[in-house]
């Protein structure tokens, strides 16, 4: 049986030192959505320790399937979409082709892409 490969979304933000302060709560509101849906593996915010200015939102899945039917959940679009759409307009979502480490077991997984 072939293994579907995880996908890790990575979305970095630009976020005035001014508006950090209301940015962190609606990124935990955001996560706190997305880990309800099927598919969830994992999710992290972080900052930036070179640029106060820049924050990412990252989080993990089963699937690119199951993260892009996350999206369409009632509680993330009301939650995390509106932070998402604030993302750099960059690429965001990876499949995972290897990884070591906390739950990991050396994943090696072909790449699903045609």
């Amino acid at each position: 049986m072939l293994r579907r490969c995880p996908v890790l979304v990575v979305t970095r933000y630009l976020v005035d030192a001014a508006d950090a302060a209301g940015f962190l709560p609606r990124a935990r509101a955001a996560l706190s959505a997305l880990s309800g849906q099927p598919g969830w593996r994992s999710g992290r915010i972080g900052r930036a320790t070179d640029d106060v200015n820049m924050w990412v939102l990252t989080t993990e899945w089963d699937s690119v399937g199951a993260y892009r039917r996350a999206l369409s959940a009632y509680e993330v679009k009301i939650h995390a979409v509106p932070v998402l759409s604030l993302a750099v307009n960059e690429v965001s979502a990876f499949e995972v082709l290897v990884a070591q480490g906390a739950g990991a077991d050396g994943l090696a997984a072909p790449s699903g892409l045609a």
